[in-house]
């Protein structure tokens, strides 16, 4: 029998693409709060209003159990998104570079149950999600720092040795653009995906709770 899987995608009220600045006074020291779903931007930086990136989530439930996805959502407008390093013009996300996975702060999964992500098993918790897109298969990175600023560059040596682990995932081709970064959920036998879309490019990331 299938699970009953309930999908509630909640919406920040701002609009546009982009990138805001970093906050100033950034740690990079793991932190592990209680479990809360609740989406928080970090201290000092842009009002939500003003981002050109919308801050946004996606709530996962699984039987009773939900966790929850925060990230911002940066628009295409003309760029190319995806592509080889040395592509003319140059991608935005090239294949192999680490990515955050969104815009401004990284993208964060609120997990309050057991379950493993994309094959990693991970403790009730708050983890950083990072991606490496490829053509075919994208790199999964899971990370249990959540205070650093989402930009590539603050993945520090400090930031990557709280990594809880990297999988692999297939990628797929869709027939239409997707403007807008979007991630959201589809229920599956096994418990749930997070299903990331953007340009031409789908992703699938399974979440299977623990037994």
């Amino acid at each position: 029998m299938r699970r009953s899987v309930l999908l509630v995608i909640a919406t920040a009220a701002c609009a546009g693409t982009g990138n805001s600045a970093a906050p100033s006074g950034e740690s990079q020291q793991a932190s592990q709060p209680q479990v809360s779903l609740g989406c928080q931007t970090q201290p000092g930086s842009q009002a939500v209003a003003e981002r050109k990136s919308p801050f946004d989530s996606t709530r996962i439930a699984i039987d009773e159990r939900i966790a929850q996805v925060c990230y911002g959502r940066p628009a295409a407008h003309g760029r190319v998104i995806f592509g080889e390093p040395t592509s003319d013009p140059a991608p935005l996300v090239p294949f192999g570079k680490l990515w955050r996975t969104g815009a401004n702060e990284p993208t964060i999964i609120h997990l309050p149950f057991p379950a493993t992500v994309a094959g990693i098993q991970l403790e009730p918790g708050s983890y950083s999600l990072y991606t490496v897109p490829g053509a075919e298969t994208w790199t999964i990175v899971l990370n249990r720092s959540v205070s650093q600023w989402g930009h590539e560059s603050r993945y520090t040596q400090e930031v990557e040795a709280q990594e809880v682990g990297r999988a692999t995932v297939p990628s797929e081709r869709l027939d239409q653009h997707v403007e807008t970064f979007t991630i959201s959920s589809a229920p599956t036998s096994a418990g749930a995906e997070l299903v990331l879309d953007w340009e031409r490019m789908r992703v699938r990331i399974p979440i299977v709770p623990a037994t």
